[in-house]
């Protein structure tokens, strides 16, 4: 049995409608059946569900609207509704309990918010709650939206440190040419390197019914694979498909992942401008020089600057001397009352709590 992993399913419209102008609830029925099966086998599973607005147009019965963008955010704010009723009812079949998020770009690109979806997103999974994403269609404008939920998916479990990304398509996987015109076109089964030739093999859309083809499957594969999580494109009609990605069994087109995606993630600390400085006692020091550990606020014996929390900071030890930079998990107020206590006393002390720790391991680099 595989150990346990965390992956992230992502369905596309063309998946979730087989083609066709409406929800295909027999299919997603299949599908909740294999993740269910997972999910009883110890796995983190998190849906990232395209849809709403299929759903919107079926729930109104196809209305004739303007092609505008008020249009679609009427149909994706009615369909939205309709299509997380519909995964809870269906998940629930199984006694699995899902939890809605609903994310645009400006969550992701905030450090805060960032943060702060990262913060839901695992206490959803610590709880065996299925977290179920779509963007905020509804409300998204042009400079906030992620665009299609591929690339949100390759956010989403870079959120979620997924081991890997399963895009699901209506396609086997990346071809050498497009096998719908092209007889002789050939599965690429595995990509370590995603270049230029691949780009121009990718085929676009073609159902109308989605915002995505495989270009955009191929910028969220470089996205999640430069973060260090693995990439599978594969048929959603492909039976146990989900079982066979979790066993590491040939499935559709893989995409390796890049072998540092720690320090790759965290590359962006080092050119962020410090907000602030904490001053480290010498037994914090050493933990975070010897032993790879996170920052506790009992550490803390100084703070400089005001800043928010998931700004990046400089850690310094107890002469001064910055021995690392790392993301704030609290902000300057915050840590001035917990800085030298420990950490269960964190959300008496403030009536909050954002975790254990000052600055994680996982958002930290040492010089």
């Amino acid at each position: 049995m595989a150990k346990q992993q965390t992956l992230v399913v992502k369905l596309g419209t063309s998946v979730l409608t087989g083609g066709t102008r409406q929800l295909n609830k027999a299919h997603m029925v299949q599908l909740i059946t294999q993740c269910a099966k997972q999910y009883e086998a110890g796995h983190r599973i998190i849906i990232v569900t395209s849809g709403a607005i299929a759903a919107g147009r079926e729930y109104l019965n196809f209305p004739d609207l303007p092609a505008t963008i008020a249009s679609k955010q009427l149909l994706a704010a009615v369909g939205q509704s309709r299509l997380i009723q519909l995964w809870e009812q269906l998940f629930s079949i199984y006694n699995i309990h899902i939890g809605q998020m609903l994310l645009t770009r400006a969550d992701l690109e905030d450090h805060e918010r960032f943060l702060n979806a990262q913060d839901t997103l695992k206490a959803l999974l610590d709880n065996r709650i299925v977290p179920v994403i779509n963007e905020n269609d509804a409300v998204v404008t042009a400079e906030i939206k992620v665009g299609d939920n591929d690339n949100l998916s390759a956010l989403a479990a870079i959120l979620a440190q997924a081991d890997k990304l399963l895009l699901l398509t209506d396609q086997n996987g990346l071809y050498t040419a497009d096998p719908r015109t092209d007889a002789n076109a050939k599965l690429i089964e595995e990509v370590s390197v995603i270049d230029d030739t691949l780009r121009n093999i990718a085929g676009d859309s073609v159902t109308g019914l989605g915002t995505g083809g495989m270009s955009t499957k191929l910028q969220a594969a470089d996205i999640a694979c430069r973060a260090g999580i693995e990439v599978i494109i594969g048929s959603g009609s492909r039976p146990n498909i989900i079982e066979d990605v979790i066993e590491n069994r040939p499935v559709g087109t893989r995409f390796l992942a890049q072998e540092t995606p720690l320090e790759n993630r965290k590359r962006w600390i080092f050119g962020a401008p410090p907000a602030g400085e904490l001053g480290l006692d010498q037994g914090a020091t050493e933990a975070i020089l010897t032993k790879g550990s996170s920052l506790l606020p009992k550490g803390i014996i100084a703070i400089s600057g005001d800043f928010s929390r998931g700004e990046v900071l400089k850690l310094c030890d107890p002469t001064g001397k910055c021995i690392a930079r790392g993301v704030a998990r609290y902000n300057s107020d915050a840590l001035k009352i917990i800085a030298g206590k420990h950490s269960q006393q964190i959300s008496e002390l403030l009536g909050y709590e954002y975790g254990s720790v000052a600055v994680h391991r996982d958002d930290m680099i040492v010089n």
